[in-house]
């Protein structure tokens, strides 16, 4: 399976680096095709320009900026997500990758002014994250990366496809132990993925 991961973060000493480390060893491992999209490394640059948003809706072509990311994304079977959670939000490159790259024609199209999901490539989603504060914080919050990943974007790909989350959560109070059973979990996850 061709599987792109987005990974978010600017540390390389990061424990989030360390669980991307894991995800494409492990998925790389069970045979699977690794498209590994590092946003930091690649310098993406998640500003949506005026000309994008006065053109949001105009059909891209091969000259548009982000048409690399667009191909990438259309080529995948399966997305893999890697972030912190900061703010209750995720960060901003990832924010801005799915402004410039999830497009009208792209991850949906307008048909008589209602949306239609068009990212039936994507079979299976996963989101590997972690946050500062407690589960019961982020529920307070509303759990938007959750909110986003578990509604949002499982209504973008093909219908029925597998969908999961994993988090770690209360970084702040996190132990060795709390790190090595999380990266563990998700060391499974990828494996049966």
């Amino acid at each position: 399976m061709n599987v792109l991961v987005l990974y978010a973060h600017p540390v390389e000493t990061s424990f989030n680096a360390g669980l991307h480390r894991t995800i494409v060893e492990r998925l790389s491992t069970a045979g699977h095709t690794i498209d590994d999209c590092d946003l930091y490394a690649e310098d993406f640059d998640p500003r949506l320009t005026r000309a994008e948003r006065l053109g949001y809706h105009d059909q891209r072509g091969p000259d548009d900026a982000v048409a690399g990311y667009v191909e990438r994304l259309r080529k995948a079977e399966a997305l893999v997500l890697s972030f912190p959670v900061w703010n209750y939000g995720y960060p901003a490159i990832l924010k801005g990758f799915f402004d410039r790259v999830f497009l009208p024609g792209v991850s949906f199209k307008l048909v008589d002014g209602k949306v239609r999901p068009t990212l039936h490539n994507i079979s299976k989603l996963a989101a590997v994250t972690t946050y500062g504060g407690s589960r019961f914080r982020a529920l307070l919050m509303g759990d938007p990366p959750r909110k986003v990943v578990k509604r949002m974007l499982r209504a973008t790909i093909k219908p029925g496809a597998s969908v999961s989350y994993l988090a770690h959560y209360s970084m702040n109070l996190s132990t060795d132990a709390s790190r090595a059973a999380f990266t563990a979990k998700v060391a499974a996850s990828m494996d049966q993925f």
